[in-house]
């Protein structure tokens, strides 16, 4: 079974890992990427998205969509995470490529409705891009395959602030938005990208696999693990972009529960991602008046982590 996808993009180091497998993995068909704002400007994104590609020898499309929020004013990217250019500021090679004369949320909308039922988004930065094609087209919630979101927090707590992912948090006017709509949705938060690690013995193989785009993977993951050795006591990094496309092709390896979800988009709780599990009453029926979506509350991290290693090796 091939999974035709459109991968919405922040790139970002875990982009980056998510990025190569969407370029490697034979059972998905890259239909293009569009590019937002988020650990870097969406200029930095678009370059990075399109370098990607070429390191890997691939002619993808490559949109670029949103500059900021919808609403709020735009937090600075963070550099300290990701580096300046988004790939641990390591030396890159010139890019040859260029974007797409059409806004990635066009892209997306005429590439949905091309292929109805059959595309999947997969969206891993804040998720703007997919606010404004609902915007264009409100049709293609009836149109899409599947929207699958790395983004948000059921129980983990946030890494942003206490409550808030980083995703959610950078634009949650967009988020409430997209996670509300009413098209088949999955979330995959840091309740299982937090229990996945990749290893200096995992990128190693992925280096010695990836050539040219191996070397920017592994030059990029050193900075990453850096931070996270430095601020969670990892050594290594969670790999949370990988995950949503881990969950697409091996979704047994993931516990999942059905729900309503809300995203908080003012105040102390801003960007939190609010979850009523299905069937269950509270006080009041607020909190169960969004549509269904799936959540993923468990994962199998190590077998997760070692599939993301065993796809680019």
């Amino acid at each position: 079974m091939t999974h035709p996808i459109i991968f919405d993009t922040d790139p970002g180091v875990d982009d980056a890992q998510a990025i190569a497998i969407a370029l490697r993995h034979p059972e998905i068909e890259l239909l293009g990427m569009t590019t937002t704002y988020g650990n870097v400007d969406v200029e930095t994104a678009t370059h990075n998205a399109l370098l990607l590609a070429e390191l890997a020898g691939r002619e993808i499309p490559v949109a670029q969509g949103a500059a900021g929020p919808m609403v709020k004013d735009r937090h600075p990217p963070p550099a300290h995470i990701h580096g300046a250019n988004g790939l641990g500021d390591i030396a890159l090679p010139p890019v040859t490529g260029r974007a797409e004369g059409v806004s990635a949320a066009q892209f997306i909308v005429d590439t949905v409705m091309a292929r109805p039922g059959e595309v999947t988004l997969v969206a891993v930065g804040p998720v703007g891009n997919l606010a404004a094609a609902l915007q264009l087209d409100p049709d293609i919630i009836d149109k899409v395959k599947h929207v699958v979101i790395m983004g948000g927090s059921i129980r983990e707590g946030g890494n942003v602030s206490p409550v808030a992912e980083a995703n959610m948090f950078n634009d949650p006017d967009a988020a409430a938005r997209v996670l509300t709509a009413g098209w088949p949705l999955t979330l995959v938060g840091l309740d299982v990208t937090h229990r996945c690690v990749l290893t200096d013995a995992h990128m190693s193989r992925i280096e010695a696999g990836q050539g040219e785009l191996g070397k920017v993977l592994a030059g990029s993951f050193a900075f990453y693990r850096d931070f996270y050795r430095e601020a969670l006591g990892i050594d290594g990094c969670c790999p949370h972009d990988s995950c949503a496309l881990a969950w697409l092709l091996r979704p047994e390896l993931f516990t999942t529960a059905r729900g309503h979800l809300t995203v908080a988009t003012d105040g102390d709780a801003e960007g939190q991602t609010i979850f009523a599990p299905a069937g269950r009453g509270f006080i009041e029926a607020r909190w169960s008046r969004t549509p269904l979506v799936e959540v993923c509350l468990g994962v199998d991290g190590a077998a997760v982590s070692d599939w993301i290693a065993d796809t680019l090796a």
